[in-house]
């Protein structure tokens, strides 16, 4: 397709991007940590992180991996919600060379299992209320090492130990484990320090993520993004911002979990680079907290889900903040409804901007300009480097217009899935644009606009639901014969799980199923609805029908 697009680019914003002179994300941390060393990189619960301090963190965590005789290469499972201990430990791990995989810490033990073995993770650091989970699964995982840390850890001795203490006493947040040879974050450090750091050398082909997604299929698996594939999309999230951010005043919140793709690249990697002030958020679920949170802060910058912006505006305390010093909004991870979109600015006075991409793109393909002062309901332009194909089920390209299947190609798309050559196979064309399994089309101002997803998964307040996985979760159950899960509108999370279930057990109930698939899923692919049929409709194979029931739903 012509690039159409850049005669749409806002001024100054470049249609290529050069990253021959960075070697690797290591490259661009360092930069930033000795260009901004006195400034504030990380507020967590009142606690100040200087990029200097933050720089000194991730050489003692470095220097321990290497203590222990961990090779750059190996993989490093971080399981953590947003606290000072996750980009330490980050920052730290690509230091040392080696690759992280990133946990989110609401998974059940079946899901982390899956994970962990199949990166092969040889350490992991873990959040103290979710070590319960590891517990259960640890031995028969390549695990040799295991930090636990409590919430309180790096928030100083006063008050760290009363966060721990009413975390673990008041609210009951930290369920009994064992896990007899772990060791506590700064105990980590301490050895580090004491050991040393050797820096490593790193190139753009060295994978530094294995980022878990289920692609366009239902199995979890790790997109390979390499040094190059990140520091691309940085460099291109950075070329697209520059016009409208300062150097060293911003101050971004950070209410999207750094685990996921989207807050990784966007709030931790890009305005690092421009030495903002990063305010974490460790419980966006708490919106009053979050929203007392807020007001201490002159925020600038937002990053958040259509959910996440909806929880806000119902909240009654968002509307009397101040937002005078905030100048962007962006929305990502799942479509922006025009309501939200529409209140968010009569509200705030800023729009909401939507951006688009894929865990497998690093994660940025299209934004939409940072200087728009309305929403428009466009994923946006594809942004410099980026090169976007609209093509029919037989990899042919449509006229500019019509509808097809979203490719993508550019320097951030993943290397391919870990260990999975055919998984890969399937989701690159040869001449390596990347299949989307999202439908959309381009209008002449080279805007993309998303019209439905290709494949069968659900988006649950920006989170990836494959049915594959929620069926053979719900399977797993006793009393159930038959299972069929699709997604249905909800006005809270954009869609919901919705399962149709035909019993072997009549004593079976809405209740004992929702419970069991509980103790399988993490709780966004818990099913919010249940309808219990005779029998579901089929093909002449026998394969279950899932459009005939979302066509019914």
């Amino acid at each position: 397709m012509e690039k159409i697009w850049l005669q749409s680019y806002p001024q100054g914003i470049p249609a290529e991007i050069d990253i021959e002179h960075i070697p690797s994300l290591v490259a661009l941390f360092e930069n930033a940590c000795t260009k901004f060393a006195d400034k504030v990189a990380y507020i967590s619960m009142g606690k100040e992180m200087t990029y200097g301090e933050l720089d000194a963190g991730t050489q003692a965590f470095a220097g321990w991996l290497q203590s222990l005789g961990i090779q750059p290469g190996e993989r490093v499972a971080l399981m953590m919600p947003n606290m000072l201990q996750y980009p330490v430990a980050l920052f730290g791990t690509l230091r040392a060379g080696c690759v992280v995989v990133n946990c989110n810490p609401l998974y059940t033990p079946r899901e982390l299992e899956h994970q962990l073995k199949d990166s092969g993770a040889t350490a992991i650091v873990i959040v103290e209320n979710f070590a319960h989970t590891l517990e259960q699964v640890v031995a028969r995982t390549a695990i040799k090492h295991v930090v636990v840390t409590p919430m309180g850890e790096m928030l100083g001795a006063l008050k760290g130990t009363v966060v721990n203490l009413v975390l673990r006493h008041v609210k009951k947040m930290v369920p009994a484990w064992q896990l007899p040879d772990a060791i506590r974050f700064n105990a980590a450090l301490a050895a580090g320090r004491q050991h040393g750091f050797k820096p490593v050398a790193l190139a753009q082909n060295d994978i530094a993520f294995l980022q878990y997604t289920g692609g366009t299929t239902g199995i979890s698996k790790g997109a390979m993004l390499t040094h190059g594939n990140i520091a691309s999309n940085v460099m291109q999230a950075y070329s697209w911002i520059k016009p409208v951010v300062h150097e060293g005043q911003e101050f971004i919140i950070t209410a999207l979990p750094l685990y996921h793709i989207f807050a990784l690249t966007a709030n931790c990697l890009t305005f690092l680079m421009i030495g903002a002030r990063n305010l974490l958020i460790a419980n966006p679920r708490d919106i009053p907290g979050f929203v007392k949170e807020w007001g201490k802060y002159p925020v600038t910058v937002v990053t958040g889900v259509n959910t996440l912006f909806a929880a806000l505006l119902n909240d009654p305390g968002f509307k009397d903040l101040d937002f005078s010093t905030m100048n962007v909004t962006l929305g990502g991870g799942m479509a922006v409804q025009g309501a939200v979109a529409e209140h968010w600015l009569k509200v705030t006075g800023v729009p909401i901007l939507q951006a688009y991409g894929l865990t497998e793109t690093s994660p940025a393909a299209t934004i939409n300009p940072l200087d728009m002062h309305e929403f428009n309901g466009s994923i946006g332009l594809p942004i410099s480097s980026t090169e976007v194909s609209i093509r029919d089920d037989y990899g042919t390209e449509v006229p500019q217009g019509q509808i097809g299947e979203i490719c993508i190609r550019g320097p951030q798309v993943m290397a391919g899935y870990w260990q999975r050559q055919e998984e890969t196979d399937l989701v690159f064309y040869p001449d390596r644009f990347l299949r989307t399994g999202d439908v959309g089309y381009v209008d002449k101002k080279g805007f993309v606009f998303l019209v439905d997803r290709k494949k069968d998964m659900i988006l649950v307040s920006g989170f990836n639901v494959y049915p594959n996985e929620v069926e053979e979760a719900v399977a797993m159950h006793p009393g159930v014969m038959f299972v069929a899960a699709i997604g249905v509108p909800d006005e809270h999370s954009g869609e919901a799980v919705k399962i149709f279930v035909v019993r072997k057990d009549p004593a079976l109930n809405e209740r004992m199923l929702i419970e069991h698939c509980r103790s399988q899923l993490t709780g966004y692919k818990v099913p919010k609805h249940v309808e219990f049929r005779d029998d579901l409709p089929r093909t002449n194979v026998g394969k279950i029908l899932r459009r005939a029931l979302k066509e019914g739903a």
